[in-house]
């Protein structure tokens, strides 16, 4: 072993970015492996509710503690990612005010913040709430950027050594006498930042000690060591509006159920959610029943959710976690709370600890509890700082900072800068070179994008969780070419295109549940731009030979030494033909 233990985790959501700076923070050496972007699983698929508890107040009590705790850690060390809306459970004449109570004493129990307000008040805060709603419960509830944060903790990560490795996908953990040694990777385009067109390869990765962070995928890299992990997965679609229509987290009050929460999330409001177990965390059924469901149930708290806008739906899976010989049949009677598997005690091979269940809101507290047992494991005496140490970004943040007229930049496009970069605005928007808006929907400077495209290469879909870019109203029909030509001066044009076809490609999947009334028309006006004035279904650039276009004949007819394109199908994805 050498004098500072090799520690490989694998997992770039919450809890490995987090475990990856926690580890870092106390002096060992770490690299991080994430088979997509960071926030490739279930982290870039939740809702953005940073939890009070109150969830979980009645059924689950352990949970809703630890949450209203890491609630408040992370008001302080992540405040650029955090936005404190509130929250409030809605009661309606139907909901059982035996289980109003419930949830007021359970509150109470768990240390919630918790007020009675009548429906009245709830209206004053929130005119969109339905008119019968009797009463409601006030709690810290916030909402949470997942992306930001995850990014930021692989930035302060990095900053303490960590090598961060995105698109390299584990293929086999490396055993040699009983214990595991380390990890076989598949870089899909080598080592480093991603660069599209470049050819990746195999990597033998040594360890100390491996973290299997992997969320519902933590029971595929179980079986590669041959342990049994039994995780749960459960399904859960969220629907984006295209405005907020409220400002506070809207809880339904009442027992488990779906569609029960809107969580207002910067420009949109996120619907939220159902509860199916799945067995295979990539390749389930997305059902077009369940987006109608949502909006239809949710109706009723908020009527004007009935006829409004809907621009992107998207599914998630939770990495729920039961031990054997509990076996609940109802994934939502599963505990949220999260649990710590030791191999070596558990399944008598040493090297590797597994993290699973929990939930977003308490990432920090499973990455601090993770590393405390790889401390105890190789006798290292230091104390985490995760809980009192911002990170990058959170240092003196303060939305309220104006660098607006500094950086020659107007509202809001100023204040949208700085409340996404924090207390990095300064080192990123102070620019020589003009900085125009690249992204309308979503304020997005050149500035941002620019020093996305430094952290990420050529990955335009990781220039989008760093910025979000191409996330609003329009889902990229109007920046998606403008973020391809910030590209342009450091990469050739085929890096560029399939870059490009990249972020068209995430930008259209998920719309596929949203197409109908104003939603189907921006579809097809997005459609519409990139054919005709950017060749997108049929684009020259992919012709094996290149097109002659120096000899033209009076305007009708074709192009001379040019046969006329073969018909063929269009591609919606905004791809060549035939994808």
């Amino acid at each position: 072993m050498a004098s500072t233990p090799h520690i490989a985790v694998i997992g770039g959501g919450s809890t490995g970015t987090g475990v990856a700076r926690d580890l870092a923070m106390r002096g060992f050496d770490v690299t991080l492996v994430e088979q997509g972007n960071l926030t490739h699983g279930t982290t870039g698929r939740m809702h953005g509710l940073l939890h009070s508890g109150g969830r979980y107040a009645v059924s689950d009590q352990a949970s809703a503690t630890e949450c209203i705790e890491e609630n408040r850690v992370l008001r302080d060390v992540a405040s650029h990612c955090v936005e404190l809306t509130g929250g409030m459970f809605v009661k309606r004449p139907e909901d059982a005010e035996e289980y109003f109570q419930e949830k007021l004493a359970g509150c109470e129990a768990c240390g919630i913040p918790a007020e009675v307000i009548s429906g009245a008040e709830a209206r004053a805060r929130e005119p969109h709430l339905a008119a019968d709603v009797e009463k409601a419960i006030s709690v810290p509830d916030g909402a949470v950027d997942p992306f930001r944060l995850v990014v930021a903790n692989a930035a302060s990560a990095m900053n303490h050594g960590a090598r961060i490795e995105t698109h390299s996908t584990v293929t086999d953990l490396l055993v040699e006498d009983g214990e595991i040694v380390g990890l076989e990777v598949e870089h899909s385009s080598g080592p480093g930042t991603r660069v599209h067109g470049t050819e990746g390869g195999r990597e033998e990765i040594r360890a100390d000690h491996v973290v299997n962070a992997t969320g519902a995928w933590a029971g595929r890299i179980g079986d590669m060591a041959g342990v049994d992990i039994e995780v749960r997965p459960s399904k859960g679609v969220m629907t984006i509006m295209n405005v907020r229509q409220v400002d506070t987290v809207i809880n339904r009050c009442r027992p488990k159920g779906d569609a029960d929460i809107v969580v207002p999330h910067e420009t949109t409001a996120i619907l939220g959610t159902t509860d199916v177990e799945v067995e295979d965390p990539e390749d389930y059924p997305e059902e077009q029943w369940e987006v109608d469901m949502m909006i239809e149930t949710l109706s009723e708290l908020i009527p004007m959710l009935e006829s409004a806008r809907t621009i992107r739906s998207f599914w998630g899976v939770r990495p729920l976690y039961e031990p054997p010989d509990v076996g609940s049949e109802d994934p939502t009677d599963i505990t949220r709370d999260f649990f710590l598997l030791d191999h070596d005690e558990r399944d008598d091979l040493p090297g590797m600890t597994s993290i699973v269940g929990g939930k977003f809101t308490t990432y920090r507290m499973m990455a601090e509890q993770i590393t405390d047992h790889v401390c105890d494991r190789f006798g290292v005496d230091a104390a985490c700082r995760t809980d009192v140490v911002p990170l990058p970004g959170s240092e003196d943040f303060s939305v309220l900072r104006d660098y607006m007229d500094e950086f020659g930049l107007t509202s809001p496009i100023g204040r949208r800068s700085v409340e996404r970069l924090g207390s990095r605005a300064e080192e990123v928007l102070d620019t020589d070179g003009p900085n125009p808006t690249i992204c309308g929907c979503e304020a997005v400077t050149r500035a941002e994008v620019q020093d996305a495209i430094e952290q990420s290469g050529s990955d335009l879909n990781a220039v989008r969780i760093r910025t979000r870019a191409s996330m609003g109203n329009c889902q990229g029909g109007f920046c998606v070419h403008r973020l391809a030509g910030e590209l342009e001066d450091s990469y050739d044009e085929p890096t560029v295109r399939e870059a490009w076809d990249e972020l068209l490609q995430e930008r259209w999947k998920g719309q596929r549940h949203a197409l109908w009334g104003e939603q189907l028309s921006q579809a097809m006006l997005n459609y519409a731009l990139h054919a005709t004035t950017q060749n997108r279904d049929r684009d020259p650039a992919d012709r094996e030979e290149p097109v002659d276009f120096g000899a033209f004949d009076d305007g009708r007819g074709a192009v001379e030494g040019v046969d006329a394109a073969p018909d063929s199908g269009v591609a919606t994805d905004g791809g060549p033909d035939g994808d």
